[in-house]
């Protein structure tokens, strides 16, 4: 099975990383979904589908579970898993899954690094994110603020956030071996501050996951 890894981080805090290499038939066989998530699936194409059923089987492998709990959304699209106390967030990207799960309120993401990023970084980022890019390390550097943002936006869970003007995060310098970060969301009266981790893997792929901070 390509689990990339399970990782307990803390206590009560756990990431994975799966590289899909499976076909939706080994999947459909061994998650055995509910019919809910039936009905998801069925209006997703291409391959996203594959995407979609690896995180899933993902995070059933991070719970330990000998029954599969269903994992649901909740009225604003967050996913959860059915009888966990957990929080769980998820993400894929060009044939990767990861997920975390923690007691604290999360995000992840994964993305593989791409220069069409660099397109629309002006669009997301505020200018005192993109002055501490150095241009030895630009686009991985891009890569962690993008994949910080899309962590405290599903960590936040409400949508109606505005990248640029709702996720700040502050300024770091970005290490080849992996850093952290930080940064919060701030809209109207609500502020939410999160400690944020960054790594590559598998030489392609930028894996970032936050955690909110206890007040």
């Amino acid at each position: 099975m390509p689990l990339l890894f399970h990782e307990y981080i803390d206590p009560g805090i756990e990431l994975g990383v799966w590289e899909i290499n499976e076909d939706e038939s080994w999947f459909l066989n061994e998650l055995l979904l509910y019919p809910g998530e039936l009905r998801q699936l069925s209006l997703i194409k291409g391959p996203k589908r594959l995407e979609w059923l690896g995180v899933r089987h993902l995070v059933h492998e991070m719970s330990g579970r000998i029954k599969r709990g269903a994992f649901l959304k909740d009225e604003f699209g967050k996913p959860y898993l059915e009888h966990s106390d957990h929080h769980i967030s998820i993400s894929h990207s060009e044939g990767m899954a990861a997920a975390v799960a923690s007691l604290v309120n999360n995000g992840v993401d994964i993305q593989k690094i791409v220069g069409k990023l660099v397109a629309v970084a002006r669009r997301v980022m505020n200018p005192e994110e993109l002055a501490s890019i150095v241009p030895d390390t630009y686009l991985e550097h891009l890569h962690v603020l993008w994949g910080a943002k899309e962590c405290l936006y599903k960590a936040y869970g409400r949508k109606q956030l505005d990248f640029r003007k709702h996720i700040m995060i502050d300024p770091f310098t970005y290490k080849k071996e992996g850093g952290t970060c930080s940064g919060m969301v701030r809209k109207d009266d609500l502020e939410m501050r999160f400690s944020i981790v960054y790594r590559i893997e598998k030489e392609a792929y930028m894996l970032v996951y936050a955690l909110q901070d206890s007040k």
